[in-house]
């Protein structure tokens, strides 16, 4: 389905559960879409354990923009495709996350869209090779419990544990998480139902 947002267009693939207990909300980082290896390991997981699953493609990827933009504009156009969605499903526990910045959108935002739980697949800790500048702060203020899955070799780095309400730190997994995509996708499916 397509949303409408204030920063245009956002596509929704909603794919239902026989009988959803939980409702699984998922996007891309900044130069990816939402077949990512990881998202669709995610989205099959997550299926099978009982949970439907919404896959978002935000408005600036189908704007065709090599950029996300502004927080302030990727949060909008967020909480717009959520308020929508929840309006389709409106009875299932809301867990939502998505890899890299679709992980910052969904800390940032968690609060506001009545989420139960976020999951963040490759959170980008910091700008390769700068430590310095880290985004910790997002998932320490999500206001829900953050299930973060990153890879040891990530150049975006590795956030701390207690950053997290679980951190799990795949070996020999890059940024993509691509070597072991079902091992995502069971890490993710086995936490996020329980929440449903």
């Amino acid at each position: 389905m397509e949303v409408m947002t204030p920063r245009g267009r956002a596509l929704v693939q909603l794919e239902e559960a026989e009988r959803p207990r939980l409702l699984l909300v998922l996007t891309h980082g900044s130069a990816g879409g939402v077949d990512a290896p990881d998202l669709l390991a995610v989205r099959d997981a997550a299926l099978a354990a009982g949970a439907s699953v919404a896959r978002v493609t935000q408005p600036f990827r189908l704007a065709g923009a090599r950029a996300p933009g502004s927080a302030e504009r990727q949060d909008e156009a967020w909480r717009a495709v959520l308020a929508e969605l929840r309006s389709a499903v409106p009875d299932l526990p809301l867990v939502q996350g998505g890899r890299s910045n679709g992980a910052r959108v969904a800390c940032r935002t968690a609060k506001d869209v009545g989420a139960a739980a976020v999951v963040a697949l490759a959170f980008p800790l910091h700008p390769p090779g700068k430590p310095e500048r880290s985004r910790a702060d997002e998932l320490r203020g999500a206001g829900v419990d953050v299930l973060v899955v990153n890879g040891d070799r990530d150049p975006f780095g590795v956030p701390d544990a207690a950053d997290a309400a679980r951190l799990v730190v795949l070996p020999g997994e890059g940024h993509d998480l691509k070597k072991d995509p079902a091992r995502v996708g069971e890490v993710v499916a086995g936490w996020v139902m329980s929440y449903a």
